[in-house]
């Protein structure tokens, strides 16, 4: 038995903020019907290389324990396939622009008609009201107009995006959380609901400290680059055969780094004896360690400051990250096989939980690999 079982998802959502939504669902049990246009299918699906067959690396990445079914949302015919399959549904996640599911006749009022329980997640740029809600949105431009880029990349150089894009994945945790809260409440009240998640204010929620910095100071937050900005020394330091990452989380911490460079003084001196002292006074004291962790290699820092409980750590590749002994003990690279006999690693869910854990029924599927089987699940219950 797992977390979700008995609880079906019906995701018409495409790119990764929502297919990444229904595979944690998926991951926890739930059975994730994945509705696609029958020619292309979610994009995604052509965004190579790398491929793994004809599937891309990317796709594979957010698709994995789902079932595929193509759809024509402007046939009737196939109109009636999704309303039946709205009908054993639980959830619903789509992330057409607004307006778009109601010219499907799939509109919030129709479903909701058809299954009043239902919980409907409707995941979009900039929201379903607002000045912006029709502007079309990708993470890089949420990245932009949310002032995340502002803060991210080096001082004296142009603002960066992270990555990854960051803002699709905080959207779709977030998204997964309001899902599971609203089916809490369907299945006390049997009161389903409609759930507007908006990249943008996702990213800006995920803004944490440094959008509360701004709105208690008034002052917009400049760029560190690798540098914190309520938390010195907190950064990347280079040793004398590469980079490391030191993050002093506390004054004890720095009372055992100052002891361990042996330089007492520095932690006696009240420009730096305190966390707010060393964030004014950040450039001398930064200057000062710089040129003594010049000194020794990285692994020699490393050792010598997890042997004291401060936290650092090597700045890997993606590679070094994935070959990780303690990734690798944590099982989190699974191999999976797919429709077609390939074998290929998964970066599997981190959701480790005791009694329920997440795990991989099924391989990210190929386009409309289920149509049939579903269509004559419907048919068998009755509701086709």
């Amino acid at each position: 038995m797992t977390a979700l079982s008995g609880i079906r998802v019906l995701d018409f959502s495409r790119v990764l903020a929502g297919p990444l939504c229904s595979m944690i669902l998926g991951d926890l049990g739930a059975d994730v019907i994945k509705v696609e246009n029958p020619k292309t299918g979610d994009e995604t699906r052509a965004w190579g290389p790398p491929w793994a067959g004809d599937q891309s690396a990317y796709y594979l990445s957010v698709n994995r324990n789902k079932r595929s079914i193509t759809l024509d949302l402007k046939s009737e015919s196939d109109q009636k396939i999704a309303k039946a399959l709205t009908k054993t549904s639980h959830i619903i996640i789509e992330n057409f622009k607004p307006g778009q599911m109601q010219t499907f006749n799939l509109s919030y009022e129709t479903l909701h008609a058809i299954n009043p329980s239902l919980v409907i997640c409707s995941i979009t740029g900039f929201g379903q009201t607002g000045l912006y809600s029709n502007r079309p949105g990708y993470d890089f431009v949420i990245q932009a107009m949310s002032g995340l880029m502002s803060i991210t990349g080096n001082p004296n150089d142009e603002p960066h995006k992270v990555g990854v894009a960051v803002s699709d994945v905080f959207t779709a945790l977030y998204a997964c959380n309001a899902i599971l809260a609203a089916l809490r409440h369907a299945e006390r009240t049997g009161e389903g609901q409609h759930i507007d998640m908006a990249l943008l204010d996702s990213q800006i929620a995920a803004l944490v400290n440094i959008g509360s910095n701004f709105l208690i100071s008034g002052k917009n937050p400049p760029r560190y680059g690798n540098q914190h900005q309520n938390i010195v020394p907190y950064q990347v330091f280079h040793a004398a055969d590469g980079a490391f990452v030191l993050a002093v989380g506390n004054d004890r911490q720095f009372e055992a780094l100052c002891n361990l460079i042996n330089r007492p003084d520095l932690y006696a001196d009240s420009r730096y004896s305190t966390n707010p002292a060393r964030v004014i006074n950040r450039d001398s004291l930064i200057e000062t360690l710089s040129n003594i962790f010049k000194r020794r290699s990285v692994n020699d820092w490393v050792d010598e400051l997890l042997r004291l409980n401060i936290p650092v750590g090597h700045i890997n590749t993606i590679e070094e990250a994935l070959t990780d002994e303690h990734i690798k003990a944590r099982g989190m690279i699974e191999s999976v096989t797919l429709s077609n006999g390939e074998t290929v690693p998964l970066i599997h869910s981190p959701l480790h939980l005791s009694a329920t854990p997440p795990s991989i029924r099924y391989p990210p599927p190929l386009l409309g690999e289920h149509t049939n089987e579903i269509i004559q699940e419907l048919v068998d219950r009755g509701v086709l």
